[in-house]
């Protein structure tokens, strides 16, 4: 699942609304929507965001957070170090092998270590 997937799921699930209405609502399928939640399809397009944060009704501070989550949520990331130091390319090597051995806390450590949060 996405930090985007995570959000909108619980966006939607907090108004009451199934899978199936808001995918009618927003013009897409029940099973795109469905993968869209869960993390087997990337981000998706300005066009979508805006139909969902008009269907769910948010505005400001909440809007701009499922925008900034959907744009740290594509599934499939690739890193380029390409012309950077053999330790970038080393560190990106390492966490793309380790990735998913890491839990819950070291993650939090990592991304607050690269002071994105």
């Amino acid at each position: 699942m996405t930090p985007f997937g995570a959000r909108l799921r619980e966006i939607r699930e907090a108004r009451g609304m199934t899978l199936k209405s808001m995918a009618a609502a927003i013009g897409v399928s029940p099973a795109y929507l469905s993968a869209l939640e869960h993390g087997r399809r990337g981000r998706p397009t300005f066009d979508l965001l805006q139909r969902i944060i008009g269907h769910l009704n948010i505005i400001w501070d909440e809007a701009e957070e499922l925008e900034r989550l959907a744009d740290l949520s594509h599934p499939r990331i690739v890193i380029d170090t390409e012309g950077l130091s053999p330790k970038a390319t080393e560190l990106a090597n390492r966490l793309g092998e380790r990735i998913r051995s890491l839990d819950e806390q070291t993650l939090d450590r990592l991304i607050d270590l690269i002071g994105q949060r």
